[in-house]
């Protein structure tokens, strides 16, 4: 089985879901998942996870994200982006482009955000977007999401293009919808590319089409991010022979269990914080975090309990 990250370009018509039943194919594995969902018309970064590496989903769907966005000012729609039935249509002559570029660097901060009722959340067991397509429409409560920063890179009014880099949860279409209703004419997403999400950049990622040209000639491992990389701003324990057995079965060691990898790892951490642990032949086994004053490490997440052959 192939564990770690691979660098996929989600393209257009392609469902999250889609992205990860067609890996399976490809490799061939079953043990494979995504870091968080794309809409099927948003294109960009979409960090897949295979084998033990799953257990890094949670992880990185936390990490913060970078889109380019295109914001059409004047039209409302049921969806929240173009694909969606419009509601309600605006007149946006009187808009100036100082006004459009004030409204949208207003929005930089921490907001509360009503998710949209077209999407994968669930209320009461059952995802919001098959509410919508019954026609339904329930309570949402906001919830804060940060806008770390807004670039306009050009504005060709009616549209807006926008770089937005943003935390977990945060809905690109609710934000051009809102802002649009801050100028009082309305606003709905017409594209939307991820350009980056955590460490993951669009530089770097790969479409379907390339990696399984990749796996046929057999290069597709040098594109593989390995499990410990995503942690490579820790700094590196091993632990010794005769405690790997508790290491391994996610038991607290004492600070004699270990030793650093790196000369002067023990300052660089100053015996706080987490660090990677790996056994003696370097392969990785888990986070570990220094507790009781330095004196011991506690299990943060296991990824390999088993040695590998």
């Amino acid at each position: 089985m192939v564990h770690g990250i691979l660098n996929v370009y989600k393209e257009k018509g392609y469902t999250s879901h889609d992205v990860v039943a067609k890996l399976r194919g490809i490799i061939g594995q079953k043990k494979i998942g995504h870091t968080g969902t794309l809409d099927p018309d948003a294109e960009g970064v979409l960090p897949v996870c295979l084998g033990k590496a799953t257990r890094l989903c949670d992880l990185l769907t936390e990490k913060e994200k970078t889109y380019e966005a295109v914001l059409l000012l004047g039209r409302t729609t049921d969806t929240q982006d173009t694909t969606g039935e419009t509601l309600a249509v605006s007149d946006t002559e009187h808009l100036t482009e100082e006004e459009v570029r004030r409204a949208v660097l207003s929005f930089q901060g921490t907001y509360p955000q009503v998710p949209p009722m077209y999407s994968a959340l669930k209320v009461n067991g059952k995802k919001l977007y098959e509410l919508a397509r019954e026609g339904k429409t329930v309570e949402r409560k906001p919830r804060m999401v940060t806008i770390y920063g807004i670039e306009i890179l050009s504005a060709d009014l009616p549209r807006v293009r926008m770089e937005v880099k943003c935390s977990k949860g945060t809905y690109i279409r609710t934000l051009c919808q809102d802002i649009g209703e801050s100028l009082g004419c309305g606003g709905c997403m017409e594209e939307l590319l991820r350009t980056r999400s955590g460490m993951f950049e669009i530089g770097e990622s790969m479409k379907l089409s390339e990696i399984s040209r990749r796996k046929e000639e057999g290069t597709l491992n040098e594109k593989i991010l390995k499990v410990d990389q995503v942690f490579r701003n820790l700094p590196a324990v091993s632990v010794k022979s005769e405690w790997e057995k508790l290491a391994r079965n996610g038991g607290k060691l004492p600070d004699q269990a270990v030793e650093w990898m790196i000369p002067g790892g023990s300052e660089l951490s100053d015996r706080q914080g987490q660090v990677r642990l790996y056994d003696m032949s370097g392969q990785f086994i888990a986070l570990y975090a220094w507790e009781d004053m330095g004196k011991s490490l506690g299990i943060v997440k296991m990824f390999f309990p088993e040695k590998e052959s």
